[in-house]
């Protein structure tokens, strides 16, 4: 299945408490005149971090109908090459629920610390493999839960990555200030409902999904 096909799978959008998350770690860096949504989808994201930046700029490798058309977006395989972007672009460069459904996790991270400035802001965000309901899947299914063959999951999504993937990557790229954050929203395992977070039910095992941030140092030669 291509790209685009995956694309398509994914309806273009994600959970709100995954874009509070992003939102929440953006808010922690200064004010950013360029920021790049890459796997933009619908532009969801956009509303979240529209007091914190003066350019949005969307990348996908579609541009979903949901897309506001005041949007300026860029068509981009992201499984492959560059962007057509230059280097040390963007001040912050986000990636919301997409490294999960490309080839080349490590070439993919490489692209978006290639798109931001030095002391620029790089952001993943991805399914919690280490949560309750995910370890449970896995020992119950021998599979992931996010990464069951279902609308939305398998075979759009093809790459799982742990918490320790992700830091790894991060690291090889250049990257410092490394850190992971979670939603503390996730669902109770094979139940429709959530944990309830007045109860304290926060951080990795009760998480459906994960973000790591890093920083660019300087110029990194990738």
């Amino acid at each position: 299945m291509n790209v685009e096909t995956r694309a398509r799978q994914s309806l273009g959008g994600s959970s709100e408490p995954v874009y509070q998350m992003v939102r929440r770690v953006v808010q922690q860096f200064h004010p950013s005149s360029v920021f790049i949504d890459v796997g933009c989808g619908g532009g969801k994201l956009r509303s979240f971090v529209s007091d914190r930046t003066d350019k949005y700029i969307g990348v996908d490798v579609i541009r979903y109908p949901e897309l506001p058309a005041e949007v300026e977006f860029i068509p981009f395989n992201l499984d492959i090459g560059k962007a057509p972007l230059p280097d040390h672009f963007a001040d912050v460069v986000c990636a919301v629920e997409t490294i999960e459904h490309l080839e080349n996790p490590r070439a993919f991270v490489r692209e978006l610390v290639r798109l931001a400035k030095p002391s620029g802001l790089v952001i993943v965000t991805t399914p919690n493999q280490l949560s309750l309901l995910s370890k449970l899947t896995l020992v119950l299914k021998n599979q992931f839960n996010a990464f069951q063959t279902a609308p939305g999951l398998y075979p759009a999504h093809i790459t799982a990555l742990l918490e320790i993937d992700l830091i790894r990557i991060f690291t090889e790229c250049g990257l410092t200030d490394i850190k992971i954050d979670y939603t503390n929203s996730g669902r109770l395992p094979f139940t429709p409902w959530h944990w309830p977070q007045s109860l304290g039910f926060h951080g990795r095992l009760f998480s459906d999904n994960i973000l790591c941030v890093g920083k660019k140092y300087q110029f990194v030669n990738l």
